[in-house]
């Protein structure tokens, strides 16, 4: 596929830019018409790119774009299950993983739904069991908190899903998260915890991931170390592609949840990796989630790209990427519940489209997945946003807002909304010099972003949003010709971790090493063996 940057639409789409160069967005948002226009809805989210430096000619060229850069062909072919991952030769059909039997998802030609739904049934036996205290810890108390031990996709999705939702947990049972192999992430979790009503969630596809082991093996030692080996069976179960190493671990069979080489880390938390929000949801509010984003996703899959929610998101990203320059893009939720958002969906994007070479391996023509950062309002706003304001770089920006609170307590949340729609009103329209305007309180505006309102914030609006952006981030890696499935960039780093660790652990050598990591590693070991590290 040719460069999106060398095509008749991508060139259309640069004379446009150049045209409509002197536009401002206080002008633009005079027209009450172009705000319809560029204002979507599906269900309880409404999605309004009014404040980008956009109109409906500029949505129409990105939408000839689309066409171009087959999209619709392209989604079309990773939802039929083909190996669109092509570097390591497998679908993506995470949307089977929330689909129903009539959706007919299928790879390879064989139908997946049967093996889905196995899987939900058999969460669903084991949630029940630990609800109605058939299943217990090894001494018959009831768990009381259950802690996820994964890392990346199969640490962020549960945990921001449970934090999202955590005004529908159900009681008597809390949600922990542990990633990091600093063992402080481990030891602060365990020292908030019992042995005896204590369920461990161990989350890795081959059940040999560093970081994720490590931690498991420590948290085994630690329960072992109150209730003996026996108990492991009783406090473990593992979401793993690897059932011999889970068996192996001491996690017997009922406690052990497959999933498939097609559903990549950052897109599965609707697997058995969402097992810590089922059990902390119940089974019935997991299934609600689950139902949101499936109906984006035939939203996605059914609807003409001039009217698809995930396809416009995708394509409002691109213009203020490609055309306005925006090398960055701030996630802002004006929701307290979805303070860890920004965290997830730097990891969607800036791994799926953080990409340098083309599906075809040649270098990109143009730039890629943004730098993406942000933080909870109104948080926020006493940290960075005096830079999306009046800094000399320019960012776009999604503002997320629901419309009812999640707890209503005097006028909190109609300060939260108003701050909702006065931040990215500020940044459109700016303010001009002029009389008793001195020139560290000129605001220039004109700066993009997006609002993506919900009704409330519910498992099945969360569903809903969380698709959303995992459809947007294919969309954007069709036109960019990117592969937006995998992730070889994080490897070469572990592949040097390696024999440093064993030169840490062991004192050996480590062949190779630049002069800077020569030193760092010196610095360490006198430092270690009583040494200043000087």
């Amino acid at each position: 596929m040719p460069p999106p940057a060398s095509t008749p639409a991508w060139q259309a789409l640069a004379d446009h830019h150049r045209a409509a160069a002197g536009s401002h967005l206080r002008d633009l948002l005079g027209d009450d018409k172009r705000t319809e226009a560029l204002t979507f809805a599906l269900g309880g989210l409404c999605l309004d790119l009014s404040k980008n430096r956009l109109t409906p000619d500029t949505l129409a060229l990105l939408i000839a774009l689309a066409d171009e850069r087959g999209v619709a062909a392209r989604r079309d072919a990773m939802a039929a299950g083909e190996a669109i991952n092509a570097t390591e030769d497998r679908a993506a059909l995470h949307m089977a993983l929330r689909g129903r039997a009539e959706d007919g998802f299928a790879v390879g030609g064989t139908p997946v739904q049967g093996e889905v739904q196995a899987v939900l049934d058999h969460m669903a036996d084991f949630v029940a069991g630990v609800e109605n205290g058939t299943r217990t810890g090894a001494t018959g108390k009831p768990f009381t908190d259950v802690i996820n031990i994964g890392i990346g996709g199969s640490d962020q999705g549960p945990r921001i899903a449970c934090r999202a939702l955590a005004p529908y947990r159900r009681r008597g049972l809390t949600p922990r998260f542990v990633s990091n192999v600093d063992a402080t992430d481990l030891t602060e979790a365990l020292e908030a915890c019992d042995p005896e009503t204590t369920l461990f969630v161990v989350s890795s596809k081959t059940f040999t991931t560093q970081e994720t082991m490590t931690n498991a093996m420590t948290a085994r030692r630690w329960l072992t170390g109150a209730l003996g080996s026996d108990a492991v069976a009783k406090h473990f179960c593992a979401v793993t592609t690897n059932d011999d190493a889970a068996r192996d671990f001491g996690i017997g069979d009922d406690a052990l949840f497959g999933f498939w080489d097609w559903v990549g880390g950052r897109y599965s938390v609707w697997s058995a990796i969402g097992l810590p929000l089922a059990l902390t949801l119940g089974m019935n509010l997991f299934r609600d989630f689950l139902a949101g984003a499936r109906d984006m996703d035939r939203h996605f899959l059914e609807t003409p790209l001039a009217e698809n929610l995930p396809v416009l998101l995708a394509l409002a990203g691109i213009w203020n990427r490609n055309f306005e320059r925006a090398a960055a893009h701030t996630v802002l939720p004006y929701d307290q519940l979805l303070d860890g958002l920004p965290d997830y969906l730097q990891q969607l994007e800036m791994e799926s489209n953080g990409k340098a070479v083309d599906r075809d391996g040649a270098p990109v023509a143009q730039p890629t997945a943004p730098v993406v950062f942000g933080q909870a309002g109104t948080n926020g706003q006493h940290a960075f946003y005096q830079l999306l304001h009046q800094g000399t770089d320019l960012i776009s920006a999604d503002f997320i807002a629901a419309v009812a609170p999640a707890h209503p307590a005097g006028d909190h949340h109609d300060k939260l909304l108003a701050n909702f729609l006065a931040q990215p009103a500020a940044l459109a329209l700016g303010r001009k010099a002029g009389p008793g305007v001195p020139p560290h309180k000129q605001f220039p505006g004109n700066r993009p972003s997006t609002a993506i309102l919900l009704d409330r914030l519910d498992p099945h609006t969360f569903g809903m949003l969380l698709a959303l952006y995992e459809h947007k981030v294919f969309v954007q890696g069709v036109i960019w010709n990117v592969n937006s499935f995998d992730q070889f960039g994080v490897e070469l780093g572990k592949e040097l971790a390696g024999p440093l660790t064993r030169a840490l652990a062991q004192g050996v050598e480590a062949p190779g090493l630049d002069a800077s990591t020569r030193s760092l590693l010196a610095r360490i070991r006198r430092a270690r063996s009583g040494g200043d590290g000087s």
